[in-house]
Formats: C-alpha cells, sequence, structure tokens
C-alpha cells in the first residue's frame, strides 16, 4: 500500500506529523492550564472561561485558513506558504514556553496564523500529488491523516507527562521542539516536491493557468454549491467531536476513575487515545471503503460523511452513561472503559468523515479557488471548534462564588487548617440541602455544619443555588452534594504578615448533581443530534451527488 504513493507524500506527511505534534501537545494541555488553580501555576480561570477562550482559539486556528488559502493562491503558492507557517509556528511555540501573560496571549496569536497559513496549503499539496480519478488519492489522504495521528499520539503522551511532571511551560515548550523538527523536514525534502504547490502563475501547465482565468462553468459552480453544504456538515461534525479538548478534557480530569495499575494517570495523557486508534484503524477503514466501492456499493464522500457523523454521535451515547455512573453516588466518577470506547467510536466516525471530506474538496473545487475552497473548509472547521466551546459551556455549571470567613475554625479538620496556615488553598466536599429559606451545608461523613465558615459574595447567587435545591427537592433527608473550594488571593499571599491569617480566601461552590446534570443532557443531546443529522443527509444524497456531476468516479490508475 505505502510503496505505490509518490516520495512526496511521505515528506508532507512527516512534515504534518510534527506541525500536529506540536498543535495537539498543546490543544492537549492548554485548557487544563487555563482553568487550574495559579497554585498548580494555571491561570486559575473558571471552566466556562476556560472553554470561551478555547473555543475562540481554535476557531481562530481554523478561521485563519481562509486569509492562508487566498495568500497562497494569489501570491505566493502553496509550498512558500507552507515554509512561512511553519517559521511563524516555530516562533510561536517559542513565545508560548515563556511564563508570562504577554507570552501567553502572544503565543497563541501567533500559533494561529502559523497555522492558518500552513494547514490548508499542505493538504491542498498532498491533492497535487496525483491526478484526476486516481483511486489512491483517499488512501493517500489516510496515510497523511495516520501521520497527523502519529504525532498527536506521541505529543499527547508526551507534553501531557512532561507538562505534569516539570509545568505547563516546559510542556509548551516541548510542543514548540517538534514544530522545529517538522520545519527541518519540510526543507529537507523539498526535492520530492518539485512542481508540487507552486504558484500558479508559474505553472508549466498551460491547461492549469487557462484554469485561473476562466469564469467558472455550470458544472463547477454546482461542485462549488456542493462543497459548502458539505462545509455544514463539517460543522456539526467538529461540533461535537472538538468536545474532546475542552469539556471531555476537563471531564476527564474531574470525574473519570484515571487510576491504571495504581497510578493515575495525568488527563491530558488521553487525548492520545483517538490518535492511538486512528492509527490501528486508520488503514482498515480506508480498506473497508475501497472494498465496498468494489462491490459497487455507495461509497461517496457524503455518504462516508454521514456515517462518519453518526458513529461519532454514539461515542456521547458512551458518556451519557458515563454521567449516569458517576451520579450514581455522591462525588462518584465513572470508569475509564466508558471514556475509551466513547474516543473509539470518535475514531471510526472521524475515520470515515474527515479524511475523505479533505480529499472531497480536491476533486470537486475548481482550480482557481483550490487553496480558497481548502481554506473555508478549515474556516467550517473553526466554526465547529467556536460551537463546541458553546456546547461545552452549556454544559458548565456557572460556579457560584463564596467567600471563606476568616477565623472561624470549627467543624474545620487538621489539614485544611494546616493548609489555611500555609495560604494554600483547600477544598470541603459537603451535602447540601434546603431547610425553610435557608440553605444547610454539613460536612459530609458527620453532619457538621459549615455556614458558618462561609458567605455567599452575592445575594443572587445564593438565590439561584437555593432555587436549584428547591427545584431539585434536596431535603435533609435527601440531600444534594456541594464540593467548595477556597484559596488565597494571588496579591495578599505575596505579603508575608498575611500568612496565614486566613483571609482573602475565595472561590466557587459547585452542586454536584447540577453539574452532573447539565453534562448529562449535553451528552444526550449531542448524541441524539448527530444521529438524526446524518439520516438528514442520506435522505437527500442522491439529490447532492447530481449536483457532482461525476466528479468522484474512479478512473483505474495501474501502479509499478
Amino acid at each position: 500500500m505505502f510503496k505505490e504513493h509518490p516520495k512526496g507524500l511521505y515528506i508532507l506527511f512527516f512534515t504534518e506529523m510534527w506541525e500536529r505534534f506540536s498543535y495537539y501537545g498543546m490543544r492537549a494541555i492548554l485548557v487544563l492550564y487555563i482553568y487550574s488553580t495559579a497554585e498548580s501555576n494555571g491561570l486559575g480561570w473558571t471552566k466556562a472561561d476556560a472553554l470561551w477562550l478555547y473555543g475562540w482559539y481554535t476557531m481562530l486556528v481554523y478561521v485563519m485558513s481562509i486569509p492562508g488559502g487566498i495568500l497562497a493562491d494569489k501570491f505566493i503558492g502553496q509550498k512558500k506558504a507552507v515554509m512561512l507557517g511553519g517559521l511563524i509556528l516555530v516562533v510561536g511555540h517559542g513565545v508560548l514556553a515563556v511564563d508570562a501573560m504577554w507570552a501567553f496571549y502572544t503565543g497563541l496569536a501567533l500559533i494561529i496564523l502559523g497555522v492558518g497559513t500552513l494547514k490548508p496549503n499542505i493538504s491542498t499539496m498532498v491533492g497535487g500529488l496525483y491526478p484526476p480519478g486516481d483511486e489512491r488519492r483517499d488512501k493517500g489522504f489516510t496515510i497523511f491523516y495516520i501521520g497527523i495521528n502519529v504525532g498527536a499520539f506521541l505529543s499527547s503522551i508526551t507534553v501531557a507527562l512532561v507538562a505534569n511532571e516539570w509545568g505547563w511551560h516546559y510542556g509548551f515548550g516541548l510542543a514548540g521542539f517538534g514544530m522545529a523538527l517538522g520545519q527541518i523536514v519540510f526543507i529537507m525534502g523539498q526535492k520530492h516536491l518539485k512542481g508540487i504547490g507552486d504558484f500558479t502563475k508559474q505553472a508549466t501547465d498551460l491547461a492549469i493557468v487557462e484554469a485561473t482565468k476562466r469564469p467558472l462553468t455550470k458544472i463547477e459552480k454546482d461542485r462549488v454549491i456542493v462543497l459548502l453544504i458539505s462545509f455544514l456538515i463539517i460543522i456539526v461534525f467538529w461540533g461535537a467531536f472538538e468536545q474532546a479538548g475542552g469539556l471531555l478534557n476537563i471531564y476527564t480530569d474531574e470525574k473519570i476513575d484515571r487510576f491504571v495499575f495504581g497510578w493515575e494517570v495525568p488527563a491530558g495523557v488521553f487525548q492520545s487515545v483517538n490518535a492511538f486508534f486512528i492509527m490501528v484503524f486508520g488503514t482498515a477503514v480506508a480498506a473497508y471503503w475501497v472494498n465496498r466501492g468494489h462491490k459497487n456499493k455507495e461509497t461517496s464522500s457524503l455518504f462516508k460523511m454521514a456515517i462518519g457523523t453518526m458513529i461519532m454521535g454514539l461515542g456521547f451515547l458512551c458518556m451519557s452513561f458515563a454521567s449516569l455512573e458517576t451520579g450514581a453516588e455522591a462525588f462518584g466518577k465513572a470508569g475509564l472503559y466508558w471514556l475509551v470506547l466513547a474516543y473509539l467510536f470518535h475514531t471510526i466516525g472521524e475515520l470515515c468523515a474527515s479524511p475523505v471530506a479533505l480529499s472531497f474538496i480536491t476533486k470537486l473545487a475548481p482550480v482557481k479557488y483550490a487553496s480558497i475552497m481548502m481554506g473555508l473548509y478549515f474556516a467550517a472547521t473553526g466554526l465547529g471548534n467556536k460551537l463546541a466551546g458553546n456546547i461545552g459551556e452549556a454544559a458548565t455549571t456557572e460556579p457560584v462564588n463564596i467567600e471563606y470567613i476568616a477565623g472561624t475554625t470549627a467543624n474545620l479538620s487538621a489539614s485544611i487548617l494546616s493548609s489555611i496556615n500555609e495560604d494554600k488553598s483547600f477544598q470541603v466536599k459537603a451535602q447540601i440541602y434546603v431547610l425553610g429559606d435557608e440553605i444547610m451545608v454539613e460536612t459530609l461523613n458527620d453532619n457538621r455544619s459549615l455556614n458558618p465558615i462561609f458567605k455567599f459574595e452575592k445575594a443572587e447567587g445564593k438565590g439561584e443555588i437555593l432555587a436549584q435545591l428547591r427545584e431539585g427537592g434536596a431535603t435533609k433527608d435527601s440531600p444534594y452534594h456541594a464540593l467548595l473550594r477556597f484559596e488565597k488571593d494571588g496579591e495578599a499571599k505575596k505579603i508575608k504578615a498575611n500568612k496565614g491569617d486566613g483571609m482573602n480566601y475565595s472561590g466557587p461552590l459547585d452542586v454536584v448533581e447540577i453539574s452532573n446534570e447539565a453534562e448529562f443532557n449535553i451528552f444526550t443531546f449531542i448524541f441524539a443530534f448527530t444521529i438524526a443529522f446524518g439520516i438528514l443527509l442520506l435522505l437527500f444524497l442522491k439529490r447532492l451527488k447530481i449536483l457532482t456531476h461525476g466528479a468522484e468516479d474512479v478512473i483505474e490508475t495501474k501502479t509499478a
């Protein structure tokens, strides 16, 4: 299978592998870094705010593919655009390794620019390796896709472990090192990419030059319509799938039992599961579709994308079951098998939908707009990522902030008192219920009142919790459960005279049952919507295929 493809495919394979090493390595720890407490050297943002930034960042990474595609098509060509994007990424990841807020924002901005310049153009170059109608094209994109996931697999494990052992910014630095390797591979492999990705105004193929000048034909316009419809599929698919780096990452950190042989695996490491499954099943899924095509059964890209969306949706059904298991007991955690099974369904769905989507664009896009259409594909992916962030935010209940009342040491354990004396953060597990017009908070195991140790920052927050507890029927005999988390203000921490005074402590009060219900509802909604959306696509499949005007008809290609 591998020998029949052009050598240039493997240069692009390894370039993209290391670029994805850098991107997915950073992605594996980004949300965890943002919402981790300052004491853990994180930014200390709320989960909702972390997912908000994650959604905007991942969207902009892909939306920048539009100007990246225009830059290649109109000015410098795909090959030079990949070179430029790689250089920007090397700088961006290097800056992100610096422990400072200016570096954090600057690094993210540079990565957005770098990925936007590199990503659409390297994918277009893969399509340029194959003549029209070559049945090796889909296989080539699948091999290329495996390269993406080799990088994602290696980085999710190594970057997450490095960040867990030595700190977040060492993890970001390791991701940058991977990008530098990718740039070296691309520079050294130029001899295998001659004539691929060159600026079209300098192309030697007169047919290509002419195609870039003339208006679109009726057939080309129809194909563009199909492509635009396929971008809607992409938005839905990635809006669900990209919960992996956001909501599922946080869920794994907080509510999955991550102990394996007595060792608690860092949450970010599980971002490698999807990539591992792609390496294992990638060629098998590609071979399945080829064999199905040889039997004259339906194998159009739109069909694969519809089926892939539905299969991916089944993964969220697994997460719904995980939520039920989590809620079965106070502060319960779900089995790791639910997460792994969810990623398995996500992977099979991704292998059906994503590689063929890239190939589909190279088949249908007019030559004069090749990189722009690829840019629009990644922009649709970006909108899907933003949608993923919004969906993740909907699953995270807005925390109600509380303040610790200094000096109230009654009913606190010795370990918590020790933390207060050292200005360290602490948390208390409690049961919570309504008694009359008051919220009662008691220690989990021995029912000691915790009401004297804290107050709500705002009356609105207290009223919101009160309404939710009443709606849920939380009583003394059937209480809900809450986690009270406190951290000392960073500025107050710096003043030595304040050490151990117990003042300036605040944090969120999270009601476990409320957050579990929100997560269950989101997981179940995604499952139901993706299944219904996939069925709708299948109903309109024949009409959409007519508009492609046979672009996916295969021409047999003999290889040595």
